[in-house]
């Protein structure tokens, strides 16, 4: 349905109009995984360029998230045993981030007024409890990856007002990957969760300087290129 009836070309992108999305999108459908990754890579260029928020990147999202049910997103990815629906999550985890509050809040502190009167962001943000809804069955998956990569997503989209209900429930797999995660970046998004809720966390480790910036995912390559 969003990829019918979006009008793609009035939408911006960071390369001009969105007229190549929908051939895009199909892509992510695909049989070949690495067609799939190839085709998410390009979203995020087009989408995502510079961690900003484009018009095109909320029905984008919504497309996102509307397969994630679909056969393909179980294709496992090359070079790692892990089903595409991660790396999916992953993306929309990522772009969440770039919208997030604690974005938007940096934005306003540096550039006062700048987003008053951006409707792009906003649209995105008002996104966020749909998006829940279709990240939300993922975080028990079996895959660990998967239910991680849910488990961020939904941290992150959570800080919407409409979703405040479900917030000590996501405080029980959020505290999961504080305590068991290998990811450093997902764990500075769980704990600053946990924290902007009002729950007790043990006090950081030391994270390399170049790390307090980082969203999940931020860079993109440790998502998209084969670990050579």
């Amino acid at each position: 349905m969003v990829l019918a009836e979006t009008d793609w070309g009035s939408l911006q992108t960071a390369f001009g109009n969105g007229d190549d999305l929908p051939k895009v999108l199909v892509r992510l459908l695909e049989p070949d995984p690495k067609v799939q990754v190839s085709a998410l890579s390009g979203l995020r260029e087009l989408v995502g360029h510079q961690n900003t928020i484009y018009e095109a990147a909320a029905p984008v999202a919504m497309y996102v998230a509307g397969i994630l049910t679909h056969p393909a997103a179980m294709t496992l990815r090359p070079y790692r045993n892990v089903p595409i629906r991660a790396t999916l999550l992953n993306w929309l985890a990522s772009t969440a981030y770039d919208a997030s509050d604690e974005i938007v809040s940096r934005t306003e502190q540096y550039f006062p007024g700048f987003l008053t009167h951006d409707t792009t962001v906003a649209a995105f943000r008002d996104l966020r409890p749909m998006l829940y809804r279709a990240v939300a069955p993922f975080l028990q998956d079996s895959h660990e990856d998967v239910r991680e990569a849910a488990v961020i997503a939904s941290l992150i989209l959570a800080e919407h007002p409409a979703l405040d209900e479900h917030r000590d429930h996501l405080a029980v797999p959020a505290r999961r990957i504080l305590d068991t995660s290998s990811d450093d970046p997902n764990r500075g998004v769980a704990r600053k969760a946990l924290e902007a809720w009002g729950h007790d966390v043990p006090d950081p480790e030391p994270f390399p300087e170049e790390l307090w910036n980082w969203g999940p995912h931020s860079d993109g390559r440790s998502d998209l290129e084969p670990p050579f």
